[in-house]
Formats: C-alpha cells, structure tokens, sequence
C-alpha cells in the first residue's frame, strides 16, 4: 500500500520502550542486508559446488532449467530456486527463448567462478563453505551461549518491530474485533494490531512451551488486549474469531498442509470474517525479489515449504475456500494477502 512517510511505533523487545520515528529512518535496509548475508554467501557457494557455472560455460550456449538440472543431478524445484536466487545476485543472466527461459554465465561469473578460469576463484570458495563457514556456526557458542528458543523469538520480535506496523495497516483491521495470531511466537506482531487499533484484542495460538517462553521474556498477560492460547493448530480445534493472522507460517509447509490449515481456519472463521497471510511474495514472473528469492532457498533447506507467489497463494486460499482475495505489497521484506468468509 503506496503512501507517504508516516509515524510508527518499536518497541524494545523488553516492551519498555517506544521509539517515535520516521518509517524511511525505521527501515534499517544496510543492516537487513547484513543479517542475511550468510543467505548471499552460502547461495554462490553452492552454485560452485554443484558445477553451475561450469556447466554453462562448457556447453557454450544458455542452458534451460531441465538442462542445468540434469547436469548437476539436481532436482527442477532445487535448481530453478537456486539459479533464481544466482540470478537476483547478478551471477546468471536470463533470456526468453521460445516462451523458454534460459541461462547463461555474466561476465564475472565466467571470469571469477569457473574452474578453467586462470583467475578463478572456485578453490578458495569451495574451502570457505566446507571448512570456514562450518567453524563459524560455532561463533555464538564460543563467545556466549544463550537459549535458541530466546534468541529466535529475539528475532521474530524485532523484524515485526520494523515491519509489522506496515502489515498490520497494509488493509483497514479495523472491522476484525476479535484476532487470533497462530504461531504468534513473541507477541510483536499482536502487539503492533493492538497498538494500531484500540477496539481488537489479539489471543497468541502456539505451542505451549513457545508460550511459556513468551510470557517469561516478552509479553505478560498484564494486557488485556493481548492473551495467549496453547495448542498446536494443526491438531488441537480452533476457537472462532473474526480474523485469523498467519504471519510466516504458510511457507513452512507443503501446498497440501497449507490448504489443510487454511481449511481448518476457515470452518472455525465467522461469517464475515477473514484470514490474513503475510509472507515475503515472490513477483509472479520469477525476476525477484531478491531477498524472497534467498528466503525460499532457506525454505528448502529447513523445512518443507517454499516462498509463494502471490498467485500461489490466492489459490492455496480459494482451494480452502476463501473469497475475495486481496494483495498488498509493502514495499519491505513482508506482504500481505486477505482472504473473506
């Protein structure tokens, strides 16, 4: 949703302080792109590993998806995913040939990352990944050792401190009293909803030790307006709301689990009401963005999911039965798309 600079609310991921700012300051776009460099580094890595830009310069002509496929010995998913993120990196070059896409080599990548290059670069990458990228998973461990739990809710709390003001007013809420945020983890994104609209209350729906940690490092039950429910929503029933938010949970999961859940949420949603996936889309032609691109990597190598179009997603929705699908586009890492009971 286009519109022009505006005042938003971070909190702390103690909740003890508010920032007033600007949402062009509030944006932290160089340290964003810090935190997800190992995405950058480990995607060109692979690429070597597997004889991407090898294979593209020893065939001599742009190789399609299926070919390249083949050639590594990778499966179509993997590949187009990995040769997509290659080619938001600048690494690969695309063309359309007979309603086809095809691949090639850019200049630096033929120059810096093939094997028959004399300046190649492909030895001290392949020990970079399998020796030093190893060592520094144990960064962390060697100078403080935390809880994970703690320190993955620490970043789910502060990405929704940048960007979940614009989520939540991506579409007028103000109709859904009543929310439920499955998976809500920390609490950020329910505490954005009610800071930006007084009449809703939000309850958190997540597993019980996720709430217990909630509780203790991030939310209290002091609010009102924010409570918690536990339960595993793919097994446990869900109480009905007016509005059910499911922020970074689809692209954990399969088509087929998402149209589960989604079908789950739609029985026990009111008439009237709705569901309100947030996700980071994929532009429908495949050309980014690049960050999308990194993430639906990251997707394939811890879960079973994959990072969606926002087509892919109007249909996950209709397919569940869902009507009147609406998308927006943010203009940061997360979009929204709203689906109507």
């Amino acid at each position: 949703m286009a519109e022009g600079p505006r005042k938003s609310f971070l909190m702390e991921p103690t909740g003890t302080t508010t920032v007033t700012t600007t949402s062009a300051a509030a944006y932290p776009r160089k340290i964003l792109d810090y935190m997800e460099g190992f995405l950058v580094s480990k995607t060109l890595f692979t690429a070597c590993e597997l004889g991407v830009f090898d294979l593209l310069a020893s065939s001599q002509r742009p190789l399609s998806l299926e070919e390249v496929a083949q050639g590594i010995r990778a499966s179509l998913d993997g590949t187009e995913r990995l040769l997509a993120a290659c080619t938001g990196l600048d690494l690969l070059n695309t063309h359309t040939l007979d309603g086809q896409v095809i691949y090639s080599n850019t200049e630096q990548s033929s120059v810096y990352l093939t094997q028959s290059s004399p300046v190649s670069l492909t030895q001290s990458i392949h020990y970079s990944s399998k020796t030093i990228y190893l060592c520094w998973h144990y960064l962390t461990d060697a100078v403080r050792s935390e809880e994970e739990m703690v320190k993955f809710m620490q970043l789910m709390n502060s990405i929704w401190n940048i960007c979940g003001r614009d989520v939540v007013t991506a579409f007028n809420l103000s109709p859904f009293t009543t929310i439920y945020d499955l998976g809500g983890c920390s609490g950020a994104l329910a505490k954005q909803c009610v800071l930006t609209y007084p009449e809703c209350t939000v309850t958190i729906f997540d597993l019980p030790k996720v709430v217990k940690t909630s509780r203790e490092h991030f939310v209290t039950d002091d609010n009102q307006r924010v409570s918690f429910h536990e339960g595993d929503f793919f097994k446990d029933a869900l109480p009905d709301a007016d509005l059910y938010i499911l922020a970074r949970i689809l692209h954990d999961w399969t088509d087929e689990r998402s149209i589960e859940l989604l079908t789950k949420v739609y029985r026990a949603c009111r008439p009237g009401g709705g569901v309100l996936v947030v996700e980071a889309l994929l532009c429908e032609d495949g050309s980014g963005p690049l960050t999308a691109q990194l993430y639906s990597l990251n997707m394939l190598v811890q879960t079973e999911g994959k990072e969606r179009t926002a087509a892919e997603y109007t249909a996950l929705l209709t397919a569940s039965g869902f009507q009147n699908i609406q998308v927006e586009r943010t203009g940061k890492i997360y979009d929204t798309v709203l689906g109507r009971k």
